[in-house]
């Protein structure tokens, strides 16, 4: 018997997949051998990859390990296939996000993003159209020359800082972030927050509260795995997630829609007063282009100054944070700084950054606080657009690619007791300041680098100096006068901070009619104060 017709166009069939296959497994191959090998790493489980071997808490300790093992560029396979790619040296970030930019300037794919309101935030943005030109709008707000404009502003909202401090001690977080926002909220919307309590930055701490816990990768993770996670019904076992993005979704809006709407309204009196701020500036420029580009135009803008406070909000108060811990547990730094201070400054007016070139310590003091405890200890993930080899090395295109900031900052060969807070690293043996800066890694590389590291450095710059000046930190005692001992505890996921801890703040003995600014506060009482 002869096959029938149908029976000889199925063998035919098979023969030409049989074909295709061949010829695609043999294509396959051929590139793999003429391809360089993927950097070393752990050897990875089928489909688990390497996921039970990272700490998945924090993952920082875990490639800063590898790195004895298998050096600076590290291969790494987590679920569902992800390719990842650690860099665990500055030369090579360097090397990559900032000469090769054209590559690795895109984001992967994060699950919990979209899903709870993250959206807003630019930085996370695929790289395209829509992230040029949020990127254009933050810098020109936030460009160095115009940066060095809210300096005055910075160093007002240091005192007012100081004055909530010495009010109320114990509540010192909260200060920190009233801080950290209302320079953001000032030089965004024009907006002037309330020395406590303010009801915008209550809106910001809201969101950030829950934002930051549920973007973590393990969120993440869980959610890329098991979408369907998003659609149980309440009552379900699991549905937690469900319900965490609807919140974290409605505090996103509201950060993104209030103070926005704020700056809106209050824009004639604003320009009237000579207080031009990014929303106003740019609000003014959306009414001269055409009605079809004014959706996307004010789109961008919203995104653009959220990522503002955004990244104002935790960066800053989580290094003050930092800064805080480091003075408590050293306060051999904390005299020293302050006895800079009153060498340079005297005790009749407090720092100013035309003071700053002559305070080499308290510069010192700041450099360490970022490199010991780095706010975002990975970075903020990049992905590669295309192939790229590197050193011999294949990176895939689609890889995501993780700068390991907490590696940097704990190589032993470049800073010896790397998990010490010593100021005096870098200072050379003139007491001059080195060229060792963490802010060269601590703010990322390339075009995905913080655009607004420049004001960041300024607040950051004008609250410890003015610390330092007025306030001094010391262990918390109990009610028996006994030194409560203190065990640093810091959050995990996304960012990595210390969590709030007990202290003593206490006011400096200085004299300082130059206070004059602090909403409610008058001379006598703030030089009494202080």
């Amino acid at each position: 018997m002869f096959p029938s017709v149908d029976g000889r166009l199925a063998i035919l069939a098979i023969l030409l997949a049989s074909l295709v296959v061949i010829k695609a497994f043999a294509r396959f191959i051929v590139n793999r051998q003429n391809k360089p090998c993927l950097p070393p790493g752990p050897v990875p489980l089928p489909l688990l990859g390497n996921i039970l071997s990272i700490d998945v808490k924090e993952p920082w300790l875990t490639y800063t390990e590898w790195r004895a093992t298998y050096g600076d560029l590290v291969f790494v396979r987590l679920l569902a296939g992800q390719e990842v790619v650690v860099i665990n040296s500055q030369h090579i970030a360097e090397a990559l996000m900032d000469k090769r930019s054209r590559i690795y300037s895109d984001r992967p794919y994060v699950a919990t993003i979209e899903p709870f309101g993250w959206s807003v935030n630019f930085s996370l943005t695929a790289y395209g159209d829509e992230w040029r030109l949020c990127r254009r709008l933050f810098q020109q707000t936030f460009r160095p020359d115009s940066a060095r404009k809210f300096r005055p502003m910075q160093i007002k909202r240091a005192l007012e800082m100081i004055v909530n401090l010495i009010d109320d001690p114990q509540h010192y977080h909260s200060h920190f972030a009233t801080f950290s926002s209302s320079v953001a909220m000032s030089v965004v919307y024009g907006y002037q927050t309330g020395p406590r309590g303010d009801p915008l930055v209550r809106i910001i701490e809201n969101a950030m509260a829950i934002g930051l816990e549920v973007i973590s990768p393990e969120r993440a993770t869980l959610l890329k795995i098991f979408p369907f996670l998003l659609r149980l019904p309440d009552w379900c076992w699991g549905s937690a997630i469900k319900r965490d993005s609807r919140v974290s979704t409605y505090r996103m809006a509201e950060m993104r829609d209030l103070p926005f709407q704020y700056a809106q309204e209050h824009m004639a009196e604003n320009l009237s007063l000579d207080q031009v701020s990014m929303v106003s500036d740019n609000l003014q420029r959306m009414e001269n282009q055409d009605e079809a580009s004014k959706p996307i135009f004010e789109t961008a803008l919203k995104k653009a100054a959220t990522t503002a406070i955004i990244g104002s909000y935790e960066t800053t108060t989580s290094t003050l944070m930092t800064f805080a811990l480091a003075m408590v547990l050293h306060p051999d730094v904390q005299r020293r700084a302050q006895a800079e201070i009153d060498s340079v400054v005297g005790e009749d007016r407090l720092p100013t950054f035309e003071d700053r070139a002559s305070l080499p310590y308290v510069e010192s003091v700041l450099r360490e606080t970022l490199r010991w405890h780095p706010i975002l200890p990975i970075g903020t993930p990049h992905a590669t657009l295309s192939d790229d080899i590197f050193n011999g090395y294949f990176i895939p295109k689609g890889a995501t690619v993780i700068c390991n900031t907490w590696g940097i900052s704990r190589d032993e060969k470049r800073y010896p007791k790397a998990s010490s807070f010593i100021p005096e690293r870098f200072l050379d043996v003139n007491n001059a300041l080195t060229d060792d800066d963490p802010a060269g890694y601590v703010f990322g590389f390339g075009r995905r680098g913080c655009p607004g590291r420049y004001t960041a450095d300024a607040s950051l710059w004008s609250a410890i100096v003015t610390m330092l000046a007025t306030v001094e930190f010391s262990p918390a005692k109990d009610d028996q006068g006994k030194v409560i001992e203190l065990t640093p505890q810091f959050t995990t996921g996304l960012t990595h901070s210390p969590v709030v801890f007990p202290c003593n703040i206490s006011a400096r003995s200085r004299t300082l009619p130059e206070l004059v600014d602090a909403p409610g506060q008058s001379v006598k009482h703030l030089t009494t104060r202080l």
